[in-house]
C-alpha cells in the first residue's frame, strides 16, 4: 500500500492564484448572503480589491524569482519570471476589465438581469421592470481570471487542462448575459461552448498520448524521453509525441483564435456582452499565449532536428493561415465587433510569428506584445460600450427618448469626431496601435516579434507578416476616415431633436429602465410611436469605462515613446528557459 505524501507547498508563489480564487469564493458567498441593495457595491470592491492584490503580489515576488524557478506546489507549479510576467499582465488587464463591466452609462449595464429567462418572456419583462442586477459576473469573472493566472503558471499538463477548463467554463456562461440582443448573445455562448468542448477533448488526446510516449504529465520529464534521457519504452516513436504535440498546441491555439481554429472568434465577439468580448479578446489571449510558449519551449529543449522542423513547420502554417484570414477577411468587416475580432485573429499570427526562434527573444518580444495589443483592444472595447443608439421620435421633449444597445454598424461611427472629439481620438489611437503605426505600442510591439523571426532565420515569414500588418492598416485608417471626415447619418435633424440628442443620455436612463429597453414589448411600444428613427448618442461623462479609454489611451501612446523600461523588464523575464 502507498503511502500519500502531501506535497511542499510554496503559499507566498502562489499567492496572486490564491487571492483572486479566495475572492471568487468569497463573491459566491456575497450571492447568498448580502441583501440586494448593496450586493453591487460588495461584489465590484471585492473584484477589483482581488485584482489589485494579484498585481500587489505580483510585483512582490518579482525580485525573489529572479533569482530561480520556484516550485510552489511539487512539481505542479513551476513559478518562473515569464509564468509571473504572464500574470502580472492578465492582472492589470482583467482590472481594467472588470471596470468597463461595472460601467453604467445610460443608467443600464450590458448584463442581463435574470440571464437564465427565456428573451422576450414576460418574466424577463418584469425582473427587468424591478430593477434586477446580474452581480453573478463578478465571481465568474474571477473564477476565469484564476484559471488564467494559473495556466501559463504549470508545468504539469494535468494541471494545465484544469486551469483551461476554470478559465473556460466562467466564459461560456458570462457570454451568454447579454442585456440586448439576447438570442445572439445565447447564440454565441453556445457556440463558445461546443467549440471549445471539441478543443479541450484535443488538449485531453495530445495529453494522453505524450503521457503515453514519456510516462509522464511533467514538460521537463517530457524534454527529457523527447532527448533520449529517460526510460520510458515508446521513446522510439516519436510519430507518438509530434502528434501529442500538435493535439496540446491545437487546444491551445483556439483560446488564442488562430487558424484553423478560429471560426468561432467572430461570432463571439458580437454576440457576447461588451466588456466580456473586451476581458476574453486581452486576458484570455495573453493566458494562452504564455501556457503556449511555456509547452513549446520547455519541450523544444528536447526536440532532436526533425521534431524541430516538424513543430516549425506547423507554427509558419499555423502563423500564415492566420495572418491571412485575419487581415483579407476584416478587410470587408462592416460591425466594428466583428472587425476587431477579425483584428484580433490577425494579432494572434503575428505573435505566432515570434515563436519560431524558440528563443529568449522570442519570448521577451511576446511578452510586451500582449501588453500593448491588451491595452489597445480593452481601450477599444471600451469605447464601443460608450458609443449606443437611442431611439427618438424627433421632439422637443427630452424625455421622449430610449436608450438601445451599443451602435456597431460602421455607418452609425460616421461623425463621430464631432459628438466626441477625446473619444474619437482615444479610438483613433487604439486603432493606431494596432495597425503598428509609429509612436504607438503597436510598432514597437510589431518590431519586436519580427525581429525575433529575423533572428532565428525566419525572415519570410517576418516578410510576410509585414505584408500583413500594411494591408491591416486599411481597415483601421477606413474607421478613422468614417469616424473623422465623414457626416453623420443624422447631421440633418432640426434643432430640437438636436437639443434632445445633447440633453438626453441621463433622462433616457429612466425611461430604459421603465419602459424595458431590451425586451420585446417595449421596444415594439417604442417603435409604434409615429416618426420614431434611432440616432447615434455618445455616454458622455467620466465613468468607469471613460476612465480606462483615458488609462488606456495614455499607456499605449507611452509604450510607443518610453519603451525602454518595459522592454527591460520583458527582456529579463524571458530568462525562464531551462
Amino acid at each position: 500500500m502507498n503511502d500519500f505524501i502531501p506535497p511542499l507547498i510554496d503559499w507566498a508563489a502562489i499567492s496572486p492564484v490564491l487571492v483572486v480564487l479566495g475572492a471568487g469564493v468569497v463573491g459566491v458567498l456575497v450571492e447568498a448572503f448580502v441583501p440586494a441593495r448593496a450586493r453591487r457595491a460588495v461584489q465590484l470592491t471585492l473584484t477589483l480589491g482581488a485584482l489589485a492584490g494579484a498585481v500587489v503580489a505580483v510585483g512582490l515576488l518579482w525580485d525573489s524569482v529572479h533569482a530561480g524557478p520556484r516550485l510552489a506546489v511539487g512539481d505542479s507549479y513551476d513559478l518562473t519570471p515569464f509564468g509571473l510576467a504572464i500574470q502580472g499582465i492578465v492582472a492589470v488587464l482583467a482590472f481594467l476589465a472588470v471596470l468597463v463591466m461595472a460601467d453604467r452609462s445610460g443608467g443600464q449595464d450590458a448584463f442581463a438581469p435574470t440571464a437564465a429567462a427565456v428573451p422576450g418572456s414576460r418574466y424577463e419583462e418584469e425582473a427587468r421592470r424591478a430593477g434586477l442586477q446580474q452581480t453573478e459576473v463578478y465571481p465568474l469573472a474571477l473564477f476565469s481570471t484564476g484559471g488564467m493566472l494559473l495556466f501559463a503558471a504549470t508545468d504539469d499538463l494535468v494541471v494545465l487542462f484544469i486551469a483551461l477548463e476554470v478559465l473556460s467554463l466562467p466564459l461560456y456562461v458570462l457570454c451568454a448575459t447579454a442585456r440586448r440582443r439576447r438570442l445572439l448573445s445565447q447564440e454565441a455562448a453556445f457556440k463558445y461552448f461546443l467549440l471549445g468542448a471539441f478543443a479541450s477533448a484535443l488538449t485531453v488526446f495530445g495529453i494522453a498520448l505524450l503521457y503515453g510516449f514519456a510516462g509522464s504529465v511533467h514538460l521537463p520529464a517530457i524534454a527529457d524521453a523527447l532527448a533520449g534521457r529517460g526510460d520510458s519504452p515508446l521513446q522510439g516513436l516519436h510519430v507518438l509525441a509530434v502528434a501529442g504535440i500538435v493535439l496540446v498546441a491545437g487546444g491551445l491555439l483556439f483560446k488564442i483564435g488562430a487558424a484553423p481554429f478560429h471560426t468561432w472568434t467572430p461570432d463571439v465577439y458580437t454576440g457576447a456582452p461588451t466588456p466580456i468580448t473586451g476581458f476574453m479578446a486581452a486576458c484570455t489571449k495573453a493566458a494562452a499565449v504564455g501556457a503556449l510558449v511555456r509547452v513549446l519551449f520547455y519541450l523544444g529543449e528536447g526536440f532532436d532536428a526533425a521534431t524541430r522542423h516538424e513543430v516549425q513547420v506547423l507554427l509558419w502554417s499555423v502563423a500564415i493561415a492566420t495572418m491571412a484570414i485575419g487581415t483579407i477577411v476584416g478587410v470587408v468587416q462592416t460591425d466594428i465587433k466583428r472587425l476587431l475580432a477579425y483584428s484580433s485573429i490577425a494579432h494572434a499570427g503575428f505573435i505566432l510569428v515570434a515563436l519560431v526562434g524558440f528563443g529568449a527573444a522570442a519570448a521577451s518580444a511576446v511578452l510586451f506584445y500582449l501588453l500593448a495589443y491588451g491595452l489597445a483592444t480593452v481601450g477599444a472595447f471600451a469605447v464601443v460600450t460608450l458609443v449606443r443608439e437611442r431611439l427618438t421620435t424627433g421632439g422637443g421633449d427630452e424625455h421622449d427618448a430610449v436608450i438601445l444597445g451599443e451602435a456597431t454598424h460602421l455607418a452609425q461611427w460616421a461623425g463621430l469626431g464631432r459628438k466626441a472629439p477625446w473619444l474619437t481620438a482615444a479610438f483613433a489611437v487604439f486603432l493606431l496601435s494596432m495597425a503598428g503605426i509609429p509612436l504607438t505600442a503597436g510598432f514597437v510591439a510589431k518590431f519586436g516579434v519580427f525581429s525575433a523571426a529575423v533572428d532565428a532565420g525566419a525572415w519570410p515569414l517576418a516578410l510576410i507578416g509585414v505584408l500583413a500588418s500594411a494591408v491591416s492598416v486599411f481597415f483601421y485608417v477606413r474607421v478613422i476616415v468614417l469616424m473623422v471626415l465623414t457626416p453623420a447619418p443624422d447631421a440633418g435633424l432640426g434643432d430640437g431633436a438636436a437639443r434632445q440628442a445633447d440633453s438626453g443620455a441621463a433622462t433616457s436612463a429612466r425611461a430604459g429602465e421603465a419602459g424595458g429597453t431590451g425586451g420585446a414589448a417595449g421596444a415594439t411600444a417604442t417603435l409604434a410611436r409615429p416618426a420614431a428613427r434611432a440616432v447615434v448618442t455618445v455616454m458622455t461623462g467620466w465613468g468607469p469605462a471613460a476612465v480606462v479609454v483615458a488609462l488606456c489611451a495614455i499607456g499605449v501612446v507611452l509604450l510607443g515613446v518610453l519603451p525602454a523600461s518595459v522592454l527591460d523588464l520583458a527582456a529579463g523575464a524571458a530568462k525562464f528557459v531551462p
